[in-house]
């Protein structure tokens, strides 16, 4: 059984092997998740990555290579490297008391809509509409309105990540997305797993991860990749 430490190491692959695998695509050994999804890829062996990567483009306009050291390979004539995100990641060690005082409330699936169009105002680009069966939602309202939401993405059975943590412009800093990590993470610990999350570095947004009990453990970058046109 693989220790929690090395799935660490490699979320995307084990969240494909575990609590994902009916999401899994596999090409020669590389992962990918269903881009109905999510657009996520990761992989052991980089040599098997351009080949892979080019076969995963027949499905999706774009998608990401994650991994903590390795560098993937492509074949630059036909696969083009949108960008790279210098990101890392983050764990929680111990939770402090937080206070709750919003009503939270879990997302069915009749909020979907609600969730995508809220996720694009705030962080456009890469959230599907079935990201949402990746795991629990979480949201507050106001007059009837989805104003902030956070939800769970990558998970193992030993870890869950806490993502899609969003506010909308005209409901910031009241401390919403403090409750709903705190709730988010609490919800986690009630499975017994250990909660995780992953940013870029430089985020503002990490010193309240910080002062909500998680630690910087590691770099997980981001590999942006496209099909090459012309």
């Amino acid at each position: 059984m693989i220790d929690l430490e090395e799935q660490l190491k490699n979320p995307v692959w084990y969240s494909l092997k575990e609590n994902h695998k009916k999401f899994a695509i596999e090409f020669d050994g590389v992962q990918f998740y269903d881009p109905e999804v999510c657009t996520f890829g990761a992989f052991f062996d980089e040599t098997k990555t351009a080949i892979a990567a080019q076969e995963y483009l027949k499905t999706s306009d774009s998608f990401f290579f994650v991994s903590e050291h390795q560098t993937p390979l492509i074949d630059d004539d036909k696969v083009q490297l949108d960008k790279k995100i210098d990101g890392c990641q983050m764990v929680l060690n111990t939770l402090p008391d937080v206070s709750i005082t919003e009503h939270i409330i879990p997302l069915e699936k009749e909020f979907i809509d609600e969730i995508y169009d809220l996720v694009w105002l705030v962080m456009p680009g890469y959230y599907r509409r079935r990201t949402f069966d990746m795991g629990k939602y979480f949201g507050i309202f106001r007059n009837g309105k989805l104003v902030s939401v956070t939800g769970q993405r990558m998970q193992t059975n030993k870890f869950i990540e806490v993502s899609a943590v969003v506010t909308h412009p005209d409901y910031t800093r009241q401390g919403l997305a403090k409750q709903l990590i705190a709730h988010t993470t609490k919800e986690i610990l009630k499975e017994n797993k250990t909660p995780i999350l992953h940013t870029n570095k430089g985020n503002l947004a990490i010193s309240l991860y910080e002062k909500l009990g998680f630690e910087l453990t590691r770099d997980m970058n981001w590999w942006l990749f496209s099909k090459k046109e012309g």
